[in-house]
């Protein structure tokens, strides 16, 4: 993808995912959301869902990413906003870094309360069942980074119901 630092190491299911970052995510728990960085397209402006979203805990950056029908990576401080997205001089559409996103400046600035994991298990057969959506819950109001099959999907508010809670400890 041509973005500075990204080197993904995608995981399938819950209990790898809460074996390799669990602990890690639990501790950002009382960390205030200091920002925040999505690649857009400079033509229209357009979210490019399959790069990473990056979000910024008072200095410690985790990296979220999903990606085919049920892989995820969890990255940490190592991708660089400031650095310019390569490779893509032959395509018509110009990636940029963006740190203007209406369904996540309304985190900025607020502390959060807890991470936890999300199983989607539907009751009836589901081609995304299995997937992992990392969830942040801060006062009032919770944002979440899902699997929008194949990219990622940012939703705020509410889980829905098919979703199975895994807690994290540190």
């Amino acid at each position: 993808m041509g973005i500075s630092g990204f080197e993904p190491s995608f995981l399938i299911g819950v209990d790898p995912v809460r074996q390799a970052h669990g602990s890690r995510l639990a501790t950002l728990a009382g960390r205030r959301l200091t920002g925040f960085s999505l690649v857009r397209f400079a033509e229209d402006g357009s979210w490019f869902a399959d790069c990473p979203v990056v979000l910024d805990f008072d200095g410690i950056q985790v990296e979220v990413c999903h990606w085919k029908f049920d892989e995820l990576s969890i990255g940490w401080d190592a991708i660089d906003t400031t650095a310019a997205i390569t490779g893509w001089e032959s395509y018509e559409l110009t990636p940029l870094w963006s740190h203007s996103d209406g369904r996540l400046e309304p985190f900025v600035g607020r502390e959060l309360r807890e991470v936890t994991l999300l199983e989607w298990q539907p009751a009836g057969r589901d081609l995304a069942a299995g997937t992992v959506a990392v969830e942040f819950a801060f006062a009032g109001n919770r944002l979440r980074i899902v699997n929008g099959l194949d990219e990622n999907r940012i939703e705020t508010g509410a889980a829905h119901p098919d979703y199975v809670r895994h807690g994290l400890s540190r």
